[in-house]
């Protein structure tokens, strides 16, 4: 049930939010808020939810406990949220995920399962659940937050971007599919991006992935970059990919023209570990 439930939307536009407790989430909630929108903050963390409504103000959203691998809970959230807006869904962004770093053959079943349900069923859930509340909604979309690993697959990250490779084609059906209900579909893909998963996943052994990044000099964005790409996703022309960072921007040039350089390149990253 919704954490909080006093302020609505009062004819607002509406987005809903998962992991919306803080990064990118939450960057996202405040960048709408900010712009007038009525936001649903969605996430496990409660304590984080409580804070990301202070953050956001109270007048301007709601929040909701949402373990987004569970189809009912998805359900029973959106209709909580549904009757604080009038039945109005504008937005559903798909945010929520993890990371779990390493060799395949290193990552234990439990941290492959983790991966799967939640970067990827949780937004398989997420799109069925919304279905008809966005078809209801004039204009709607989803937005589903992919990664520069759903263009280019780095080594040490196999299921993390097999799941981003997941997302993008599902945008990528759902972008046609959805058109025959009047619902667009934006897939973000950003690069290495400053939120707390950075201080989660691992690339091997105790070394968490922030000062894995850091010791090979790869560039991190700030979190505001994505919030604003989202932002402008939603309110620019109709495009469905968007890069979010000068690097992804350029692998995703690479990749398009050269594709085995950037493989070549990966592999040498391996050999040289």
């Amino acid at each position: 049930m919704a954490a909080s439930g006093k302020a609505r939307a009062n004819g607002r536009r509406a987005i809903f939010i998962t992991g919306a407790a803080s990064g990118i989430g939450l960057s996202t909630a405040k960048r709408f808020a900010g712009g007038g929108w009525f936001v649903g903050l969605a996430d496990i963390d409660t304590k984080g939810l409580a804070s990301a409504l202070q953050a956001i103000g109270p007048d301007n959203g709601a929040t909701f406990r949402l373990d987004v691998r569970h189809r009912s809970l998805w359900k029973a959230e959106l209709a909580a949220f549904a009757k604080l807006t009038n039945g109005r869904l504008d937005v559903l962004l798909n945010n929520a995920g993890v990371a779990k770093g390493g060799y395949l053959e290193a990552q234990s079943a439990d941290e492959v399962d983790l991966q799967v349900d939640v970067n990827l069923k949780g937004v398989l859930n997420g799109c069925q659940a919304g279905f008809d509340l966005l078809c209801a909604t004039p204009g709607a979309m989803v937005v589903n937050v992919a990664s520069v690993a759903g263009v280019i697959a780095p080594p040490r990250m196999s299921v993390y971007a097999a799941t981003k490779f997941a997302v993008r084609g599902l945008s990528e059906a759902l972008e046609a599919e959805f058109a025959r209900v009047g619902v667009g579909v934006r897939c973000i893909m950003p690069w290495f991006i400053d939120t707390p998963l950075l201080d989660k996943a691992r690339f091997s052994g105790n070394e968490d992935l922030r000062v894995s990044l850091r010791d090979e000099k790869v560039p991190v964005y700030p979190v505001e970059d994505v919030a604003e790409a989202i932002w402008a996703a939603v309110h620019g022309k109709p495009r469905l990919h968007h890069f979010v960072g000068s690097q992804a921007k350029q692998i995703g040039l690479l990749n398009r023209f050269l594709p085995e350089l950037v493989r070549s390149r990966l592999r040498r990253q391996v050999e040289a570990l």
